[in-house]
């Protein structure tokens, strides 16, 4: 029997690190070519959520046996065979039938990276129960070098230090589990609108950022007036008229603030109303290539604008108002272009509704506030 467990325990590390070839190596497709065919598939998203809970539940079962004496290799066995013949093969198949024409190319790529880490985290606890093994089972085959006296003389049962080991690296299985498993409750809709939550937060961040800052504070001439002059009373009037100089550039910093802030607040505002109207009740469907295809352009939208908020906003830290200006416009434009893509519901009837009215409105407020721009 112990060879058995020696066998599946060297199988279940060879097939994780080929398995984790497999999803470097495999280029994803843009659909399901077997489903094209007309083929019935199994929802991968359902496959992926069920092996997720599998592996999860077979490590907790490996862990519990490992560090329980008395140690029974047969039952390690079971679990390990479990694994090896149906969870990681699963898990895999998943995670490549999750296609970015049919699941976005984010979504795809987030569950190969998540089933990888799995097959990681799960290869490093199979390590540490073959460690176990060889502890604590006199027939596990020996290392080499290894007398039959010291096989006699193997511990009965692991250190709490050793099974705090095996605990702990369960722990980490666990996790990505429960992420992968979270991923697809959430879907390519609650995945979408978690990323787009994150941009929006990164464009509210740089508007908070803006309204703090204040041009009065910076002062530009404090080496000078901590080295003096010894030219004071020649150099009174231009030192009048340098203040004068600075009040303006001031004033026209200020101005400026203000006109940027005019016109970021309503570009911020697109975020939670895309999220609201068209992401989660627009119609959209998943495994749809069209709408994946205007989501992927969606999304990427909605993603550039945040940079250009930063640059159009550092722009104006370093007094140049002129690629403030030119930023502002490229949030501007990428921003109407994102409307312009949802401006009706993704479904199939294009029917105005409440946001296409909003979208409208949203339109003339954007051309006010970014015609006080100063040019």
């Amino acid at each position: 029997m112990s060879q058995k467990l020696h066998n599946l325990l060297t199988t279940a590390l060879v097939l994780s690190e080929q398995f984790q070839t497999t999803l470097d190596t495999t280029p994803p497709t843009q659909n399901n070519t077997t489903a094209a065919d007309g083929v019935q598939t199994a929802d991968p998203l359902i496959i992926l959520s069920n092996s997720a809970k599998s592996l999860r539940a077979q490590v907790t079962k490996l862990s519990l046996l490992a560090i329980t004496a008395p140690f029974t290799p047969s039952a390690i066995s079971t679990c390990l065979a479990s694994v090896n013949d149906s969870v990681m093969p699963s898990m895999v198949t998943a995670a490549l039938l999750l296609t970015p024409g049919e699941y976005t190319k984010a979504f795809s790529t987030e569950a190969r990276i998540l089933v990888k880490t799995g097959l990681k985290e799960f290869a490093i606890l199979v390590q540490e129960i073959t460690n176990t093994a060889e502890k604590l089972d006199p027939s596990f085959p020996s290392k080499s070098g290894e007398s039959s006296k010291d096989a006699e003389n193997k511990k009965k049962e692991l250190s709490k230090q050793e099974k705090d080991v095996i605990t702990s690296q369960t722990g980490r299985v666990w996790d990505v589990c429960d992420t992968i498993t979270t991923l697809v409750s959430q879907g390519v809709v609650g995945h979408v609108a978690k990323r787009v939550q994150q941009w929006h937060d990164l464009v509210k961040d740089a508007i908070s950022e803006l309204e703090e800052w204040d041009p009065e504070d910076e002062d530009d001439g404090g080496f000078e007036e901590l080295m003096g002059s010894d030219d004071d009373d020649d150099e009174s009037n231009t030192e009048n008229e340098d203040d004068d100089d600075d009040e303006k550039d001031v004033e026209a910093l200020q101005t400026q603030k203000k006109s940027l802030l005019r016109a970021l607040k309503p570009i911020a505002q697109i975020y939670p109303a895309i999220v609201t109207n068209r992401v989660k009740k627009g119609g959209l469907t998943a495994n749809n290539p069209q709408q994946i295809a205007k989501l992927e352009s969606l999304t990427a939208n909605l993603q550039s604008i945040p940079d250009h908020v930063d640059e159009a906003a550092g722009s104006l830290y370093e007094h140049n108002l002129d690629d403030c200006v030119k930023y502002l416009k490229l949030a501007k434009t990428t921003a109407e272009k994102t409307i312009d893509l949802v401006v009706f519901p993704l479904g199939e009837q294009q029917q105005e509704d409440k946001f296409t009215v909003w979208s409208r409105t949203w339109r003339k407020v954007m051309g006010d506030v970014i015609s006080d721009v100063q040019k």
